[in-house]
């Protein structure tokens, strides 16, 4: 049975806490949002974080409104993204047969270009293949990733019929145990279960760290149950590709036709480098955004610390073979969409902490490469490029999911 009430009341926070029941107390707060809640899942801390947040959501959206700079988003009318454990089963199942949709329509990128695109799911894998670099920069990394997400749920929605919102993973409720877990159980309400034993995969290499693999959970070839086990996975791999025994592309840059089957590694060892303690320490020890960014990343490595991947590489890496483990193939596993909806929300919490200061902030480590050299002196003012996927908008636009976009953001996280 799912409970069911309005979000948001003041709880105290416990830092470093792993998943606990909490006991919260009574607010004269009442949330526009309504949560539902699987009871088998406590609130985390960082669950607490973001209810603790919204009444200043609100105040801020509310200061917008007044100004006329909401873009006629409002807490009301804002689409609500949900934690995958938290939707009912029909709306999991709701959800995979959309995507098993988008699979089967015919793509609109170039055939040209892109002669292993099959259909309009591999149209979202042949744009990140080919803009991974940019994608990853420290301008694009999570306002370009937001849009691409959101671009996706657009067509779930207005080409599939999908009538919820792109579901994210808390990775804290599955970290212990990701093979039993309702995301990747194998059952029919799943993303589709593990691969089968491959005995030459030995794990992802994680370079100065410590340690400095990611080892294998025991699959890596694969997935034979559940939900996309029957996937044909066409583009790819490519030189970033961490699976073995791959057929060969017939292009070098991994763009032609390839089919075979999904490939995964369910893996513990990669979910516990994204428990709740590490995603609070996230929000609440980073003032700046250069320090949230390079702790996304886990740089430096951190010390003393048995999964010291960073959240970013965790996530992607929790089942992520062939080809969700190929850098540059990555969408071309489902989960792939859950990982970075899960950062999208993180980034959404650590902005609401001090929206006036975050909500434009990027970091200014790492590189910056240009989107088909469109790079401003300003780097709000870059534009991002989706080209087949969507129409160009400017990183600012990027940065504000209630009312960015011209309004077309407007959604939630629970």
């Amino acid at each position: 049975m799912w409970v069911i009430w309005p979000t948001l009341l003041l709880p105290s926070l416990l830092a470093g806490a792993r998943i606990v029941a909490t006991e919260r107390p009574p607010s004269e707060y009442v949330s526009k949002i309504q949560a539902i809640r699987n009871p088998n899942y406590p609130l985390d801390v960082v669950d607490n974080l973001e209810e603790a947040t919204m009444p200043k959501i609100d105040t801020w959206l509310a200061e917008k409104i007044t100004a006329g700079k909401n873009n006629n988003c409002t807490l009301e009318n804002a689409s609500v993204r949900r934690e995958w454990s938290d939707l009912t089963e029909a709306q999991r199942e709701e959800y995979v047969a959309a995507v098993t949709c988008l699979m089967k329509l015919p793509p609109v990128s170039d055939p040209e270009r892109f002669p292993g695109a099959q259909n309009r799911y591999d149209d979202f894998v042949a744009f990140h293949m080919t803009h991974a670099m940019q994608l990853h920069d420290n301008l694009h990394l999570f306002g370009a990733h937001k849009y691409y997400v959101w671009l996706f749920e657009e067509a779930l929605r207005n080409e599939c019929g999908y009538t919820g919102f792109q579901p994210y993973m808390n990775y804290d409720r599955y970290a212990e145990d990701p093979i039993n877990s309702p995301l990747l159980n194998g059952n029919s309400s799943s993303l589709g279960g593990n691969g089968v034993l491959e005995p030459t995969y030995k794990g992802v290499p994680q370079m100065g760290r410590t340690p400095n693999i990611i080892a294998s959970g025991g699959g890596g070839g694969c997935v034979t149950e559940g939900p996309f086990s029957d996937m044909v996975v066409s583009l790819g791999p490519t030189s970033m590709a961490t699976g073995t025994n791959l057929p060969k592309n017939p292009r070098a840059d991994g763009t032609g036709s390839n089919p075979r089957c999904l490939r995964r590694d369910v893996n513990r060892n990669a979910a516990m480098g994204a428990t709740a303690d590490r995603a609070f320490s996230l929000i609440n020890d980073n003032d700046e955004m250069d320090g949230f960014y390079n702790q996304l990343l886990g740089t430096p490595p951190p010390k003393n610390d048995p999964y010291p991947w960073g959240i970013h590489t965790a996530g992607h890496y929790i089942a992520a073979v062939d080809p969700g483990g190929d850098a540059n193939t990555s969408p071309g596993d489902p989960l792939f969409y859950f990982h970075h909806t899960s950062l999208d929300r993180l980034w959404w919490i650590w902005q609401m902490q001090d929206p006036e200061n975050r909500l434009y902030a990027v970091p200014f480590v790492n590189m910056t490469m240009p989107m088909k050299q469109r790079r401003a002196d300003n780097p709000m003012d870059t534009i991002v490029d989706m080209e087949w996927l969507g129409p160009p908008i400017t990183l600012l636009e990027t940065h504000d999911q209630l009312g960015g976009n011209g309004g077309a953001f407007c959604y939630v996280y629970v």
